[in-house]
């Protein structure tokens, strides 16, 4: 679906794009995933960051705060080591980025529409730093840029444009 949606319509090179094998074990896909990126990206000897980070990275927010399969009280969460994890989550396997890569990106979109987010996205952009109940908060750039495109609805507690 991305790769007809969007994939399919720019000039990327095949080697630039990494899908995730979801459809692999996923503790095995996960490692083989972080693995694929470390060869790309580079790693940091002395902390084992990304040396370099993905060009772009699309999120969604949802109504618990949770961005990626980032979940509220998963170890994935306050993970500073590992790059891609695999979680049990609502009964079923995810496989996700952690902060450690997501936040050495160049560009970092989250799209949020909805009445229903309106609390926690004013929680996650205006409220005390709680990463942990709002993973969303985790998601702050090295270097690059965090943009909010977020509906009328989504915005409707917010105080202030961003």
């Amino acid at each position: 679906m991305v790769w007809e949606s969007l994939l399919d319509t720019v000039p990327i090179r095949p080697a630039n794009i990494h899908r995730i094998h979801g459809e692999e074990e996923p503790k095995r896909a996960a490692t083989a995933y972080e693995q694929e990126l470390r060869t790309f990206f580079g790693s940091n000897a002395a902390d084992g960051s990304p040396l370099m980070g993905f060009d772009l990275v699309l999120l969604g927010m949802g109504e618990d705060g949770h961005t990626a399969s980032l979940f509220p009280g998963l170890s994935a969460v306050t993970e500073q080591v590992r790059w891609v994890m695999a979680q049990f989550v609502e009964a079923i396997w995810r496989i996700t980025l952690t902060p450690v890569v997501i936040n050495k990106a160049k560009n970092v979109i989250f799209i949020v529409s909805g009445s229903e987010k309106a609390d926690r996205l004013h929680e996650v952009l205006e409220g005390p730093p709680q990463p942990k109940p709002m993973p969303a908060q985790l998601i702050r750039l090295v270097q690059g840029q965090l943009l909010w495109l977020v509906d009328e609805a989504a915005a409707g507690r917010l105080r202030r444009a961003r």
